[in-house]
């Protein structure tokens, strides 16, 4: 697999990360085994993870394959701060908040140090001084090699930048996809000028691009499941509609997946260091790693980039 810098910086990640959302949840340890194992052999490392991602069972589930199953040397664990699911206060980029979660990070999945920690959101509440002199004394103790951001809008992304002690935003995660094309309007634009990778996340739009919804909801899928429709309903929408069709066309004559189309728009991105994906069981992440391969012919890409503007 491809290893791309992230922004300005000399961190190199896999063009595909491998997403833990559902780790814990939909997806059971043993899944979980055979996905990081097959991540890591088609030659994968940026592994993404949070506490928040199943109430920290994700992370608890990583913890158990780090080493056993893959070194942990091989991978670029990313994971972030900032956002706590069970506490008094669901946001809290205060230093102690951040920090207080960063070490229960570290215990949790058994290693001295995160190679990307990301403040999870921006938090009104916490002057970005303070969040900036957390990020110096993150990485200055050694807990951390690289710091970004994750959520932020333009203006906040830019902010954070300039408000830097010395250690520099170097990656900005947020949801972009042909069906979340709004990144580009400021966020992207601000990323590049201060130097900084983009980490795509939701490059399949919950899995709308890869065309299961276009004759209804299936049984099977997220947008059946009560706790996970409303993400998907988001989606769909009257304009997805021409979308998820061009994209289906280009499949067709590309002799490839949706899937395959939709990542490598994603993934190909001006600015994107890598897109990040998560998938419930190893079918549907082989398909993932398939897509890899394919690299979208110009004329089909200026064709996504009009019918999805």
């Amino acid at each position: 697999m491809e290893q791309r810098s992230v922004g300005a910086s000399g961190l190199r990640v896999s063009r595909l990360g491998l997403g833990t959302l559902t780790w814990g949840r939909d997806t059971d340890g043993d899944e979980a085994a055979a996905q990081i194992a097959a991540f890591v052999d088609a030659g994968g490392t940026l592994v993404d993870t949070s506490p928040a991602y199943g109430d920290g069972v994700a992370q608890r589930i990583l913890a158990e394959l780090l080493d056993d199953v893959v070194p942990r040397t091989e991978l670029v664990l990313s994971s972030s701060s900032g956002i706590n699911p069970s506490g008094p206060s669901r946001i809290d980029c205060s230093r102690r908040g951040l920090v207080a979660q960063l070490d229960a990070t570290l215990r949790e999945l058994g290693t001295d140090y995160l190679d990307m920690w990301q403040v999870a959101t921006w938090d009104p509440f916490t002057p970005v001084d303070e969040v900036a002199a957390t990020l110096d004394f993150a990485v200055a103790s050694g807990r951390v090699r690289y710091v970004g951001a994750r959520g932020y809008l333009g203006w906040q992304l830019a902010t954070a930048a300039g408000a830097s002690r010395g250690t520099t935003l170097v990656a900005t995660q947020v949801e972009y996809s042909l069906l979340a094309r709004g990144v580009e309007e400021e966020l992207v634009p601000a990323a590049g000028h201060h130097g900084i990778g983009v980490f795509a996340a939701v490059p399949l739009a919950r899995g709308v691009l890869t065309g299961k919804y276009r004759n209804g909801i299936p049984v099977d899928s997220r947008g059946a499941d009560d706790a996970h429709a409303q993400d998907v309903q988001s989606y769909l929408t009257d304009s997805s509609v021409r979308v998820v069709d061009a994209v289906v066309t280009a499949a067709d004559g590309l002799g490839t997946s949706p899937l395959a189309v939709a990542l490598a728009w994603a993934r190909d991105r001006p600015g994107v260091a890598s897109a990040v994906v998560g998938a419930r069981d190893i079918a549907q992440l082989t398909g993932v790693l398939v897509a890899e391969e394919l690299e979208l012919p110009a004329a089909i890409a200026a064709a996504l980039d009009d019918v999805s503007a």
